[in-house]
């Protein structure tokens, strides 16, 4: 018999989940849990700010596979809100714990009292309020098997200051192996519904297969090259599936966003759509004409079974999981002969047109448009550099430009599009890749939300290298503006020295305004041995995403 609290349990049950880094800010209600899990080997990374602590826990889950782990006080918890909102959107398995006042004087105006689990409740999968130290192990393991289950998504939970200090005899306490309650074996489609869709692809004359967020779960590359190697469909992918199949691969046409790739506008004339894992929600126009015709015909493969045919009905519905369910469509496929259809030819014309507008943009001029900017990381990239890139403008060219060509090294913002998660999304990415070289793209806006973790870089040695576009505006708003409103309100900033802030901070900053000194300087970054960032100044240029946005408004009003 052995007696031990409730944060020796918390740290014991998050081994046993293969946890080994936490990312968190010390507060109040969590100090019992931190003081004894630090002897327990695990690395804290600690933040500035709650919500660049559950980005950074979303990144690691997607880009590693394990379970992301954040921790906070109950003040801290509220800050942590946007991150877990996110994280919903971003599909990332992750662990939210916070701790809040003794579970005795709940109810009574504890101090800093707040309803956590309610308020979790719709930006998680589930949030639960744990009450016994004993029941530690069977919560977090509930908790991890949820955030992997289906779609992947954050799980929250509550711990009590009094419950992570409570005393229990081991002998009470029981763990669970994820072995035991987490299937081994991967979710497969009936035998029919695959015979189906392959009947269906042999019959199309312009299929087309997109790759979404459910694609990239657990490593699915292999299993869709193999797929489109054998049936010579082509392919784009998007999300955690950017990079499953390189965009240098000849069936592969890139990242799937019809305002920033021409080759993906072309889905309005595909016969045969096949959705690998991915939803049909906004960003594909809910699957309806004309962004898919009439006449077109859907095949969706998901985890969860609440996405298939959600906003349009598909021919072919298969729940599984993406990669075993690939696999079963790559052996019936083989079963029969495959000829590239001209289709591909159209495909690689839009693509060659991609090539030239990007071409044509990017010019030396000063200021520097955000194209000849995103040319220039272009032509520094090493293979397995990883890039991560904000929302805003400024990236929306370098996310129709720069290429992916592993698995999980290209990130960008979730469907949500929320600003801002771009530096803590680099820094785990640098966690996970030391060797690796990690850009991020960001625009002075987005900046502004996470900014100071550059401080946290510096303190853990996350030496990524920042690239500014600064334009000294919220530029896609202010594009809208002036599209709808022919004005600008509350959309314009100052051209302030960013580069200076990061330099204060202990990393590497320079100011960049000529388009001869860019590379210099980002060479100069990438070789700094420090957290960099280049605050490049930059046209206030109008992209095709915000055209496409204003045109869009514009055509509903009339």
């Amino acid at each position: 018999m052995a007696i031990v609290t409730g944060s020796h349990l918390i740290g014991r049950a998050l081994k046993l989940e293969g946890v080994s880094n936490v990312f968190t800010l010390a507060g109040d209600h969590i100090l019992p849990v931190l003081d004894v899990m630090e002897d327990q080997d695990f690395r804290f990374i600690d933040t500035r700010h709650e919500q660049a602590a559950v980005h950074m826990a979303d990144a690691w889950g997607r880009i590693t596979g394990q379970i992301g782990v954040c921790m906070y006080t109950t003040p801290g918890f509220a800050n942590a809100i946007p991150g877990l909102t996110n994280a919903l959107h971003s599909e990332a398995p992750l662990l939210s714990i916070a701790g809040c006042a003794d579970l005795a004087d709940l109810g009574r105006g504890a101090m800093q009292e707040i309803d956590q689990v309610g308020m979790a409740v719709p930006v998680t999968k589930g949030s639960f309020l744990v009450h016994d130290a004993r029941r530690i192990p069977d919560f977090i393991a509930r908790a991890v098997r949820l955030a992997y289950s289906g779609r992947h998504g954050p799980v929250h939970l509550t711990i009590p200051m009094d419950v992570q200090e409570q005393e229990v005899d081991d002998d009470q306490v029981v763990f669970y192996n994820p072995d035991e309650y987490r299937p081994a074996e991967s979710m497969q489609a009936q035998p029919e519904l695959v015979a189906q869709a392959i009947a269906l692809l042999r019959q199309a004359k312009r299929p087309l297969v997109i790759a979404g967020d459910a694609a990239g779960y657990g490593g699915s590359g292999e299993a869709l090259e193999r797929f489109v190697e054998t049936t010579r469909l082509p392919v784009l992918t998007e999300g955690q599936a950017r990079g499953l199949i390189s965009d240098d691969h000849p069936q592969s046409f890139g990242f799937f966003e019809r305002g920033l790739n021409q080759a993906a506008s072309k889905l309005r004339e595909a016969d045969v759509v096949v959705l690998l894992g991915r939803k049909q929600d906004y960003t594909i126009g809910y699957c309806r004409p004309p962004n898919i015709a009439a006449d077109a015909k859907i095949i969706q493969v998901d985890p969860s079974a609440a996405e298939i045919g959600r906003n349009r009905g598909v021919a072919v519905g298969m729940v599984g999981d993406v990669s075993s369910v690939l696999e079963q469509l790559t052996k019936e496929a083989a079963g029969h002969s495959w000829q590239e259809l001209p289709w591909l030819d159209d495909l690689r014309a839009a693509r060659a047109a991609q090539a030239e507008w990007a071409e044509s943009l990017a010019r030396a001029e000063t200021p520097m448009h955000a194209m000849f900017v995103h040319k220039a990381i272009e032509s520094v990239l090493r293979p397995d550099d990883c890039l991560v890139f904000d929302g805003g403008d400024f990236c929306h060219f370098g996310r129709a430009l720069l290429p992916a060509r592993m698995p999980a090294h290209w990130f960008y913002v979730s469907s949500l599009g929320m600003l801002g998660s771009s530096l803590p999304t680099a820094m785990a990415a640098k966690l996970a890749y030391p060797e690796s070289r990690v850009i991020m793209c960001t625009g002075d806006g987005a900046f502004g939300f996470n900014g100071m973790e550059y401080d946290t870089a510096v303190r853990h040695n996350l030496n990524i290298v920042g690239v500014m576009g600064n334009d000294s505006a919220w530029g896609i708003d202010r594009q809208i503006q002036l599209g709808l409103y022919d004005r600008t309100v509350a959309t314009d900033l100052l051209p302030t020295r960013y580069d200076q802030v990061v330099q204060g901070l202990g990393g590497y900053g320079e100011l960049v305004e000529n388009p001869e000194d860019l590379k210099p300087a980002l060479e100069r970054a990438l070789n700094s041995g420090l957290p960099a960032l280049l605050n490049v100044t930059v046209q206030r240029a109008i992209s095709p995403r915000a055209e496409a946005a204003i045109a869009r408004r514009k055509a509903a009003a009339g």
